[in-house]
């Protein structure tokens, strides 16, 4: 029977990540993800200038035949309602595409792959992990997303009360006529909330890439609104009127939770989306699975092979320590009716002040929090 020092569950940034950190310790890991790499990922598609160092990605490296946007401005606002445009005069950001950025950090990682093969069984046996029948690891890490059979198996109640957010997006290389037609600026994304606050569409174009999606809590008829939201937008003159007609979806947790996933166990540890930690403003989960990888593999080297949820325990005292409580608190208006949202929202996105220093600089940028360390 083969056997490594770690498997990890899905070939995302948060498993790539983790994977590269702990090939660095010396130890044999391997990667197990359903899909061939590269493959598509709903997203925006966008990463801060934070993960490209925390990542140490070479810029130069890494655009010489990918995409890699630069992002100066922001223009924002409410769907329907008046735009506010924010220039940082310096890039703040980077476009990129996600079936790219993921597939160049897999490649890199130094893990053993294993790609085009889910985690069809596992089951503990004699302290170790048995997977697929044929492989053999002390220690197996959930990285496969909202739906990680990995986070089922600690008890997450996938598909049931948990809150999730869900998108839709599409992303589709613009022809020459297309392009012609789209008038948002390629180091320019547009994001418009809507007005419930329960969510916000985007659209953002790379080079001669087109990123459109809305992403909100879970209850309302998804497919409406991201309808809507695309009829505004050919209506402003923003995107062609001849846009791909399917949308892809996904669905994720943000932090904190209503019912925090439990992250550790005996021999397993989830990181990523699937241990629910994407900001609970603009649903990014790049720079938290990066981070939560990161902090995983600290946790992994000092307990030195021995596995147990009281060695893993630390891992999720940092994650904590690091996002806040994980017990998400009761929403402070919930008696506010729905038409004084409207208007308070309507009243803070239309200041340039609020826009700048809370919606993009904390809320999308995260430009308050230092990054984490690189080993």
């Amino acid at each position: 029977m083969e056997r490594c020092d770690a498997l990890i569950v899905g070939g995302g940034p948060a498993g790539s990540t983790l994977a590269r950190q702990l090939t660095a310790q010396g130890r044999d890991v391997v990667i197990l993800d359903k899909k061939e790499f590269p493959r598509d990922k709903v997203c925006a598609g966008w990463i801060t200038p934070a993960v490209v160092e925390m990542l140490r990605l070479d810029l130069d490296d890494y655009g010489a035949g990918r995409t890699l946007q630069p992002i100066h401005r922001f223009r924002t606002g409410l769907i329907g309602g008046g735009e506010l445009l924010t220039d940082y005069g310096a890039v703040v950001s980077y476009g990129i595409r996600r079936r790219e950025f993921d597939d160049y950090l897999l490649r890199r990682s130094g893990a053993r792959l294993l790609l085009g093969e889910g985690l069809e069984s596992f089951e503990r046996v004699d302290g170790e992990w048995i997977v697929n029948g044929r492989l053999r690891t002390p220690l197996l890490i959930g990285a496969g997303g909202h739906y990680c059979p990995v986070a089922r198996r600690l008890g997450a109640a996938v598909g049931t009360d948990e809150g999730p957010v869900t998108a839709q997006e599409v992303e589709f290389e613009l022809t020459p006529q297309q392009a012609a037609a789209c008038t948002v600026a390629p180091d320019t994304p547009e994001l418009f909330f809507t007005p419930e606050l329960d969510g916000y569409g985007w659209v953002f174009r790379k080079g001669g890439v087109l990123n459109i999606g809305l992403g909100r809590e879970a209850g309302g008829k998804l497919g409406d609104s991201v309808a809507a939201f695309t009829a505004w937008l050919q209506q402003q003159g923003k995107i062609p009127v001849d846009i791909p007609q399917r949308f892809h979806g996904h669905a994720y947790l943000v932090y904190p939770q209503r019912r925090p996933r439990r992250v550790v166990d005996d021999g397993v540890l989830l990181i990523g989306d699937a241990a629910g930690l994407a900001y609970p403003q603009s649903g990014e989960g790049i720079r938290p699975a990066v981070e939560s990888a990161m902090l995983a593999a600290g946790v992994i080297e000092a307990a030195a092979g021995a596995y147990s949820a009281a060695a893993l325990a630390p891992y999720a005292e940092q994650l904590a320590a690091r996002f806040g409580a994980r017990q998400a608190a009761p929403s402070a208006l919930p008696w506010l009716p729905a038409r004084f949202k409207r208007a308070l929202a309507g009243h803070l996105l239309g200041n340039p002040a609020f826009t700048r220093r809370v919606v993009l600089d904390r809320w999308f940028l995260h430009r308050q929090q230092a990054t984490l360390p690189v080993a």
